[in-house]
């Protein structure tokens, strides 16, 4: 006979806090159902299920994209990372992600580039000067001082 569980017994279970838990209800991925109280409670393959769901929000992908993998969610971790139960689509999916994080880390390494070139010339100016104070006065510096 499954046993079932309090949203706060959940939430400690699994480290995530009980408004993380509302809202993946919102969003289709968990389920509850309500005591004679009124009071959510949750079977004991939840605790999986909230940890996947934390994984896959963790790496960056989506509500939506977790729903398409809601078949593997109650498995244990290491089940659940090669479950093939989910859409061929999922595949594509995570490839599609992480395009687009690879997409984000080269735009952020333009962004470090850059800035490591600005602080690189402002210590060339003037080795002697803290750094903020380089940074301070070369965002107020106008171009014919």
């Amino acid at each position: 006979m499954a046993t079932s569980m309090l949203i706060g017994e959940l939430a400690e279970r699994t480290g995530v806090s009980k408004r993380s838990l509302r809202y993946y209800e919102q969003q289709g991925l968990l389920a509850s159902r309500r005591s004679a109280k009124g009071w959510r409670t949750y079977e004991d393959s939840a605790v999986n299920r909230v940890r996947n769901v934390r994984e896959l929000l963790a790496a960056g992908l989506g509500t939506e994209d977790i729903r398409q993998v809601a078949p593997c969610l109650d498995m244990k971790t290491e089940a659940f990372l090669t479950c093939r139960a989910s859409p061929a689509e999922t595949l594509e999916m995570y490839e599609r992600r992480l395009a687009a994080l690879e997409e984000k880390a080269a735009e952020l390494d333009r962004y470090r580039a850059r800035l490591a070139h600005r602080i690189a010339q402002l210590r060339a100016d003037e080795p002697g000067t803290a750094l903020d104070e380089l940074l301070r006065r070369g965002a107020v510096r106008k171009p014919d001082a």
